[in-house]
């Protein structure tokens, strides 16, 4: 198994770049707010009282939860309009 060095380009990697905040806030973003978000991905911090804050201790604490968020993210292809250039 071969080992990516750290400084190398993850170009098939479309969270290489992001943060769960900047991934959190561009599906807010989205979305229009929480309550549309919630809607896709029904959970509790993103429906009872949310804010950033609170949802990424949430998602930081439940792998099921970031990973469900992640491939919202991805499945939007949200990093195309990120503000991140596209690798070539």
């Amino acid at each position: 198994m071969a080992t990516q060095a750290p400084n190398q380009p993850q170009h098939n990697n479309p969270l290489h770049g992001f943060t769960l905040q900047q991934i959190l806030e561009l599906l807010v973003e989205h979305y229009g707010g929480f309550a549309p978000l919630a809607k896709q991905i029904p959970l509790k911090c993103f429906s009872s009282n949310p804010s950033i804050k609170s949802s990424l201790t949430f998602l930081r604490k439940t792998p099921w939860a970031r990973t469900q968020t992640e491939e919202l993210f991805i499945k939007l292809k949200l990093y195309q309009k990120g503000g991140k250039p596209e690798s070539e």
